[in-house]
């Protein structure tokens, strides 16, 4: 048994500070259909998300007294409360943690901080909102929050790529991170691959370059799309090694003091049909991620990625009231740290917002 499976079995034997189920019961009502339909509640503040950014807003935004209600989603893309730092292992360049830390066990730290400071968590995916009237409405499947400010921290998933063995030994080797995962002490020294051939293939690629023996860059086709200048850089370096017109057909692995690791994949050239073994100890994905930004349908200014647009210097969107932070909004370093401060950023946009319509006395639900 892993350490992280074993860790998220304790965790599940536990009475977690979860809010919504048991303590809704007692007041909760049905319609005349028989569906459970609970009170709306009122808040100054909602936050939407489970990540750094969101619960570094909901710590700073409860030690300011907004009594702010947080939905951190249920499996909402796909991905467990917590966000992309559940689907990792260790974590070793987030301060505080000399050590390193499992990925899990930071996300349920920010959870326990946020929830002690009197965060109201409701394990519930935000399904729409309304930013057209005021006050806002933020609905999920089970009730609708009324909320004078809104910050969206719903972050960003990386694209990943499935073939045979990528799942088996996802974090076991495999990553959609190379900045995150690429100094971990399984990587050092060995030969390893990314898959992509835009600008983030090649930074992360280039930054293997520091840990690994060798990097293989695998590209579907027979140019990159990445900018000359990226490109130039890589090309340069003598530890790559790219691998034209190829797809990843397969993953396998080995057993390494009782427990499987990423050994290497097959490669096939989509020109030749040739298949070629690459001995790789770490398979990084590069192509690109998907913002969790399609239930605002349409309400907030995106770019043409679909990422928040925000004032620079600033996590204020295009609605009056509404601010982004973390992910959803930074497609450049989408970083836990960079995530944090961002969070911090939007809670203190958000205290002044409702400072300045005179919404942060004698607001309760």
């Amino acid at each position: 048994m892993t350490p992280l499976f074993s860790k998220l079995k304790s965790l599940l034997s536990k009475k977690l500070p979860f809010f919504p189920i048991a303590a809704a019961a007692a007041t909760m009502a049905h319609s005349d259909s028989g569906a459970v339909v609970y009170p709306k509640l009122t808040t100054r503040l909602c936050i939407i998300g489970s990540g750094p950014a969101a619960h570094t807003a909901a710590i700073y935004a409860s030690r300011a007294q907004l009594s702010p209600i947080l939905f951190e989603g249920d499996m909402a893309n796909g991905i467990a409360p917590g966000g992309q730092l559940t689907t990792t292992t260790e974590v070793e360049n987030f301060p505080g943690f000399p050590n390193g830390i499992l990925g899990f066990d930071l996300t349920q730290g920010f959870r326990d901080q946020s929830s002690n400071c009197g965060t109201r968590i409701y394990t519930e995916t935000v399904n729409s909102v309304d930013f057209r009237v005021r006050p806002f409405k933020v609905t999920t499947n089970l009730r609708t929050v009324i909320a004078d400010a809104v910050i969206v921290a719903t972050g960003a998933v990386a694209r990943r790529l499935w073939f045979p063995g990528s799942e088996e030994y996802w974090i076991k080797g495999i990553s959609a991170c190379a900045v995150c995962d690429g100094a971990l002490p399984m990587f050092r020294g060995k030969p390893l691959a990314v898959i992509g051939g835009g600008d983030s293939a090649m930074e992360e690629a280039t930054f293997l370059t520091k840990y690994g023996s060798k990097v293989y860059v695998i590209h579907r086709r027979d140019k990159f799309r990445a900018s000359k200048v990226m490109q130039k850089r890589l090309l340069e370096n003598e530890k790559v090694e790219v691998v034209w017109n190829s797809v990843v057909e397969e993953a396998y692995g080995e057993e390494e003091k009782g427990r499987k690791r990423l050994a290497g994949v097959k490669v096939r050239n989509v020109v030749t049909g040739e298949v070629r073994d690459l001995k790789v100890s770490g398979l990084f994905f590069a192509i690109g991620h998907d913002p969790a930004t399609k239930f605002l349908d349409g309400q907030l200014e995106l770019d043409e990625d679909g990422y928040v647009v925000t004032k620079p210097g600033s996590t204020v969107t295009s609605v009056r009231g509404v601010f982004a932070a973390g992910d959803v909004q930074d497609k450049k370093y989408r970083q836990a740290v960079t995530a944090a401060g961002s969070g911090c950023m939007a809670a203190l946009d958000a205290e002044h917002y409702l400072q300045e319509i005179g919404a942060q006395e004698g607001k309760t639900d």
